[in-house]
This record gives C-alpha cells, sequence and structure tokens, in this order.
C-alpha cells in the first residue's frame, strides 16, 4: 500500500519512498519511449509518426500520455493535439507533432509525459538530426551540462533557486541565454504542482529542499536573447529573434543522499 502523502509548508507535497518508487517506474518507462524514439530521428521521418510511435509505446505498457487534449489553465484554450512536444529550431517548447518532416541539420526537443499506475513521469531531450553545426552542437552540450549542474545543486537543505543560480551562471559563460519565464515544476500523481522551479537566479532562496520533494528540471537555453513569442496555435512557442533553442529536462527527487533521477532507462 502507498502511504498517504504529507504536506511540506508552501504547499509542496512530500512524496513517500513507495510514492518514489512508483514514479520511477513511469519515469522509466518515459525514458523507453525516448530510446524508441532516438532510434527513429533522420531526415525524412514526420514529426507525427514519431508521435504514432510514442502513443502505440506508451499505450503498449499499459500507460497514459499526459499532453495529449491537455488545455492548460483555460477551459477556452485549444487542447494539445499530440503525445510528445516536438520543438525545432527556433522552437522553444510546446512545439505540434505535426506533419513537418525533419531536414538534415535540425535540432529537435521532445517531451514526453505520461501516467503508469497513477503515478507520472516527465522528461525532454533535444536531438541532433544527422549532422548539425558547430553552434547547434554547443548548443546542445552547454544545455545538457547546464540540466546535469542544476541537477548537482538540488541537494537536500539547499535553497530551490540554488539550482537556477548554477544553471544561469554556466549559461552565461558562453555567451547563450536562458528563458525566464518557462520552468520545472513539481509533479506526482498530477503533473504540474507546487513548487515552481526557476532557471535563472533569483532574488530570494526560496524553500529549503526537503527528502520527498520531486519535480522536474528543464532548461531552455538559446543561441540568441531569451525573449520569445507564442504562435498563433496557441502552444508553441518560439525565440524572437529567430536563433535556435534546446532543452533537457529530467524529473528528480531530493533524497537523504541528494538528488536521484526517476527519468532514467
Amino acid at each position: 500500500m502507498i502511504r498517504k502523502r504529507k504536506r511540506h509548508q508552501n504547499g509542496i507535497m512530500l512524496k513517500s519512498p513507495a510514492e518514489i518508487s512508483a514514479m520511477r517506474n513511469a519515469g522509466r518507462l518515459v525514458a523507453e519511449t525516448f530510446a524508441l524514439l532516438e532510434e527513429k530521428i533522420q531526415p525524412g521521418v514526420a514529426l507525427s509518426e514519431l508521435d504514432r510511435l510514442a502513443e502505440e509505446f506508451i499505450a503498449e505498457h499499459a500507460a497514459a500520455p499526459l499532453y495529449k487534449g491537455y488545455q492548460g489553465s483555460h477551459s477556452d484554450h485549444p487542447p494539445f493535439p499530440g503525445v510528445i512536444c516536438a520543438s525545432v529550431n527556433e522552437e522553444i517548447c510546446h512545439g505540434l507533432p505535426d506533419g513537418r518532416v525533419l531536414r538534415e541539420g535540425d535540432i529537435i526537443g521532445i517531451d514526453i509525459g505520461l501516467r503508469l499506475k497513477g503515478y507520472c513521469g516527465d522528461a525532454c531531450v533535444t536531438y541532433a538530426v544527422g549532422s548539425v553545426g558547430s553552434e547547434a552542437q554547443s548548443l546542445l552540450n552547454v544545455t545538457k551540462e547546464a540540466l546535469a549542474r542544476g541537477i548537482a545543486a538540488a541537494q537536500p537543505h539547499s535553497y530551490l533557486h540554488d539550482i537556477g543560480t548554477a544553471i544561469e551562471d554556466y549559461v552565461d559563460g558562453f555567451g547563450m541565454s536562458v528563458v525566464r519565464e518557462w520552468g520545472g515544476h513539481g509533479i506526482g500523481r498530477s503533473l504540474h504542482e507546487a513548487p515552481s522551479v526557476s532557471h535563472i537566479r533569483m532574488n530570494d532562496n526560496g524553500p529549503r529542499l526537503r527528502p520527498g520533494m520531486v519535480f522536474t528540471i528543464e532548461p531552455m537555453v538559446n543561441l540568441g536573447k531569451h525573449n520569445w513569442e507564442l504562435l498563433d496555435d496557441g502552444w508553441t512557442v518560439v525565440t524572437s529573434d529567430g536563433a535556435l533553442s534546446a532543452q533537457f529536462e529530467h524529473t528528480i527527487a531530493i533524497t537523504p543522499n541528494g538528488p536521484e533521477i526517476l527519468t532514467l532507462p
């Protein structure tokens, strides 16, 4: 039996070891879905085909996608049409997995969320499509390392905003920019729980990190400025200056021994 969660201050739900184990299983399935898609990411494949493959794989494992039909915070917002988010080149996040075809040199950020036996897993990986330019490859390397540094900063009894400081301090050294308004989030039985996780330096420390906290860290890094625009589809977020953007994300749990990544194979 999974023990009932205890509520921490600031509305943050502390997860029991049994709940974290359930989320580890959900996260593992997310990672396995990425492994399936990675083999298919190549010039000529349609985003809709990647979406179809993910939907079938998730269903085969008795899980449910989190994004398809998601409406956001407003009832009049258009529901998200796909199982995955597929953000190509200058798209920062929430790209639609439509009929567009990948080309040599593109980069594509794929975000996967699913619910398995009542608990959620959520992660994002940005892939190179074939051979990419040096700037694009540098962006991928920096963003992936920024995530690693954010995770390393998520130590018990440190502060939530130590994460954003570690990320932005690293990215600044490469002349790139961290997207400010889009951040990580608590996760559990619901996709979005407290706390909100900033990826930039903040004026206040935020709450102390305690064992049992589970949240995503998902820095979005632009080659140009941090500014963004929302397209008319109501979902796709793009860089204002047309520069490339990349994102990497893991779901982590705070344990007495440090952060544990839950979205690993």
